[in-house]
């Protein structure tokens, strides 16, 4: 059983990380075809393309005109405890044991749009560059043309050495989207989470973002490699709802 997930915009280069193992990144030679034309754009063009401050703008300026090979633990980060968004919120990764952490490297995969496709433990230089960014490189038109062909095989490769045919999809569209999920042989399991509002159940994106993260690791603590288990989930007032699930769809509500 393999997960996926999206990166975050918010980063924690200033807590020291909770383990000195690392891993580096498979598709650093991809990254670095697309360096040189974020490199080339001033500050207020990077903060046009992204739709960010211009602070942002240049903070983003200056990770990519600094952002360098080899990656070393004092240059870089493992990804997991790099990401300090809402999933990575739920997934609390820096309080995980070094086992968990392992199983967590073997489980998981985070997709990206500058690295393709991440473990935990990969070292990561700090960046920003969402997958839909409309952005051309060398000839491909944006960046989901760029990495689709280079991220379904290491997703499946991923998937192939997980021992279960099954991918767990966690991630938001606009990642998920950078996998050609028809060239995939596995059984694709996409959650949803969902709040009580206004009587009704929805997706509020902040709840249902950090609920991802709790998934994750309700997988990793509890061993789970068959995908009925996955209705044990009962993190922060979740349950599994049976009458709003569909095949490939279990949902599970709170409130």
């Amino acid at each position: 059983m393999l997960i996926v997930i999206s990166p975050a915009k918010s980063l924690d280069y200033k807590t020291p990380p909770v383990t000195t193992t690392y891993t580096m990144p498979d598709m650093l030679d991809e990254a670095e075809k697309i360096l040189p034309k974020l490199r080339k754009m001033k500050p207020k063009q990077l903060s046009e393309l992204m739709g960010i401050s211009a602070n942002l703008g240049q903070l983003n300026y200056d990770r990519f005109q600094t952002w360098h090979q080899p990656f070393t633990p004092e240059n870089a980060k493992q990804a997991v405890l790099a990401f300090s968004g809402d999933v990575f919120q739920g997934l609390e990764a820096p309080t995980m044991s070094e086992e968990q952490l392992q199983k967590l490297q073997s489980k998981l995969r985070i997709l990206s749009g500058l690295y393709g496709v991440l473990r935990p433990l990969d070292l990561m230089q700090p960046y920003r560059l969402e997958m839909g960014t409309k952005i051309k490189i060398e000839r491909s038109a944006d960046l989901y043309a760029f990495w689709k062909n280079k991220i379904t095989p290491k997703v499946q490769e991923a998937i192939d050495e997980s021992g279960s045919k099954v991918l767990i999809n966690l991630a938001s569209n606009e990642y998920y989207k950078s996998i050609d999920t028809k060239k995939l042989d596995a059984e694709i399991i996409t959650p949803q989470f969902k709040d009580m509002k206004n009587g009704q159940y929805k997706m509020i994106s902040f709840f249902a973002k950090k609920a991802r993260g709790l998934m994750t690791r309700f997988i990793v603590e509890n061993d789970i490699d068959n995908v009925d288990d996955l209705q044990a989930f009962d993190a922060e007032g979740y349950v599994y709802n049976p009458r709003l699930s569909k095949v490939g769809n279990p949902v599970f509500t709170r409130g």
